[in-house]
């Protein structure tokens, strides 16, 4: 494509009509003349995606912390992660930053009458750093969380400045247990103390948010059972860009354009099987939520990838579990609900099950990696323009215990992470050190405190 002014495409080019709007992936034509990609790609924020998975790890309990279920044995870059849960990311270990021995203290009960209701305030923590005020009522209180703070700072420039999933059902409404509002089990992601961000659960409504698929929900279910792809829609301006594009550029919007179409049509499939009216094992979940855990894991992160590659958003939160929840995950190894084998009573036997649980979900972020790794931007990767936080504000769940909590990184974040490293913090390190140290990893130099750190920890050394 030549463009006289030397302006080069837009960054915010859309194929757009009526029922659809599709981004574009970074392309060549997208340079100005003159300017190296390098350059042109050197100030944009990384990419934020913020993991939560609730009921801390086997690894955390005095007996899986002498098995190194968790942490490896080892700090700095000779680490063995074969005996412990992350042994799927053995590939990515240059993307991987083991910090261990953080505690996530605001967790705890600070009073008598919170006793006994960790499960119903920890995920509200995780992100804030922050303890929640015991009610049921509108008055709930926590704080801002980490990837608010960062999308309020770098996300505005994107059509959707954050963007918070589930794989768990929520309850927005009302009191779940202990005398804690049930947003503070649902939500991780703060705007404000006052106000917790709605999490998406389904697919189908992700994809529509992704894509602009317009009109009233008349017209967009009418559209969903013709069945007809929303590229169907922006066939002719798709045809208009490709002739004028490079080769390269014009590879890269069909493998863009490809990827989209071939999440449709999982997204379609698995709402035709879960509208058959064969048994399903999650009756009450809409049509287009998976059965499956793995499925509906992957779609969420084909979801995020693609949206990530359009610079639709750089920042997403992604709560895989719900305290309490007893959800089985039979391709673990082991049939034991999720809630009953966390409260495994140290023994070998159920501390072994328990971590079955933890490394098959861990085994979900491989594919993720993958995918992220795949996708060229500029003379990089998305893999090494992201930071990927993975980790639970629980430890030992049996105990309701919230020190030494699992966290990892991974992705580069932009050359900001070295990876391959394993950072043990001292003894009493509250979790938000981390968070903080990599507040300032992804340009946030100025925020001094948060939740209850006490120092930022340094995340590219040991020092």
């Amino acid at each position: 494509m030549h463009f006289l002014n030397g302006k080069g495409l837009d960054r915010r080019t859309f194929l757009q009509s009526v029922s659809a709007t599709v981004a574009l992936p970074y392309l060549d034509a997208m340079l100005p003349a003159g300017r190296g990609t390098a350059a042109y790609t050197a100030n944009q924020a990384p990419r934020l995606v913020a993991i939560e998975m609730v009921h801390g790890a086997a690894g955390c309990n005095e007996l899986g912390a002498s098995l190194n279920y968790w942490s490896p044995a080892a700090t700095g870059k000779a680490f063995d992660l074969a005996p412990t849960a992350l042994t799927a990311l053995e590939p990515y270990r240059d993307y991987l930053t083991i910090v261990s021995n953080t505690d996530c203290r605001n967790a705890e009960p600070q009073q008598a009458k919170e006793i006994g209701g960790d499960h119903f305030r920890s995920s509200a923590v995780y992100l804030t750093q922050s303890h929640p005020r015991q009610t049921e009522g509108s008055d709930i209180h926590v704080g801002e969380s980490l990837d608010q703070m960062y999308a309020r700072r770098f996300g505005q420039s994107t059509p959707i400045p954050s963007m918070q999933l589930c794989i768990e059902p929520v309850d927005q409404a009302g009191g779940c247990a202990y005398g804690y509002a049930c947003v503070y089990t649902d939500s991780i992601s703060w705007k404000s103390a006052t106000e917790p961000l709605p999490v998406i659960r389904d697919p189908r409504v992700v994809f529509e948010k992704l894509f602009g698929v317009g009109g009233t929900a008349e017209e967009r279910l009418a559209r969903r059972r013709s069945r007809r792809s929303i590229l169907d829609f922006v066939a002719q301006e798709m045809k208009s860009l490709q002739r004028a594009l490079g080769p390269g550029d014009q590879a890269r919007v069909d493998r863009y354009l490809t990827d989209i179409r071939e999440v449709e049509r999982r997204i379609q499939a698995v709402e035709a099987r879960n509208s058959s009216g064969e048994a399903r094992e999650l009756p009450t979940a809409p049509a287009g939520v998976p059965d499956e855990f793995r499925e509906h894991v992957q779609l969420m992160f084909d979801l995020q990838a693609l949206a990530m590659a359009a610079d639709i958003t750089r920042v997403f939160s992604f709560k895989l579990g719900r305290d309490g929840s007893s959800r089985t995950y039979p391709e673990s190894g082991t049939d034991k609900p999720f809630h009953p084998a966390s409260h495994h009573g140290g023994t070998a036997k159920n501390l072994a099950d328990f971590q079955m649980i933890n490394k098959y979900h861990v085994s979900m972020l491989p594919y993720f990696l993958d995918k992220l790794k795949s996708l060229q931007e500029g003379e990089g990767n998305l893999l090494d323009k992201t930071l990927i936080m993975y980790g639970s504000p629980m430890a030992d769940s049996n105990l309701h215990s919230h020190r030494r909590c699992p966290l990892i990184t991974l992705g580069k974040a932009d050359g900001r992470l070295p990876g391959n490293l394993h950072i043990k913090a001292p003894d009493g390190t509250p979790m938000a050190n981390a968070m903080l140290g990599m507040m300032h990893l992804l340009g946030m130099n100025d925020v001094s405190t948060f939740g209850d750190s006490t120092d930022a920890l340094r995340l590219t050394s040991l020092a």
